[in-house]
């Protein structure tokens, strides 16, 4: 059975990453993916998880403490800055990442995630990720500036050197609305 785009995200994720590693969560949104992240890398393990919106970090939080998970870091501020945030913690390397674009379910649908700082989060995320590591990105693009972003991010990993990494590009073509979907980028070194 073909997974629907979110499911397959979370497959993926979980097909990669191990316990112990440091995660990073670079739109938290209500949290979904953070607990996944969590749960995924155990105790051991660490989650870096970002949003720019104050209501996104409290949904996250809530979330989190209901299930009990205290190995996360909620990060009011923009993924484009998880570098600095890495490195403030000291961290080498990363196991992968997530990124949900597009807008806050259920919130203003004018704030929205933008393709220049996606793509600078994506990078710098990409100089962290371990040999075999993800960062899969689910791309909404059916809002207003969706189309925009889109387009910007698949002419940044069209260009991703094959040599060093894998693009994969998973989505149903057949659904009206703009349909979500995936890019995964493994790391090949």
């Amino acid at each position: 059975m073909l997974k629907r785009t979110l499911d397959f995200s979370h497959q993926l994720l979980k097909d990669s990453i191990t316990i112990g590693e440091t995660v990073v969560d670079a739109t938290c949104g209500n949290g979904n993916d953070t607990l996944v992240l969590s749960q995924l890398v155990g105790e051991e393990g660490f989650v870096l998880s970002f949003d720019i919106q104050t209501k996104a970090i409290k949904n996250t939080k809530q979330l989190l403490e209901e299930n009990k998970c205290s190995n996360v870091s909620l990060i009011n501020d923009t993924h484009a800055k998880v570098d600095e945030y890495l490195n403030e913690k000291n961290i080498s390397k990363i196991g992968g990442a997530i990124f949900n674009l597009g807008y806050l379910p259920r919130s203003d649908k004018k704030i929205v995630t933008k393709g220049e700082s996606t793509i600078a989060a994506i990078q710098n995320a990409l100089n962290y990720l371990k040999k075999n590591g993800l960062i899969v990105i689910v791309v909404y693009h059916g809002h207003y500036g969706g189309k925009e972003e889109r387009d910007q991010i698949l002419e940044y990993v069209i260009q991703l050197d094959q040599k060093e990494y894998n693009v994969l590009k998973y989505g149903f073509i057949n659904q009206k609305n703009a349909p979500p979907f995936i890019l995964a980028i493994e790391n090949k070194l």
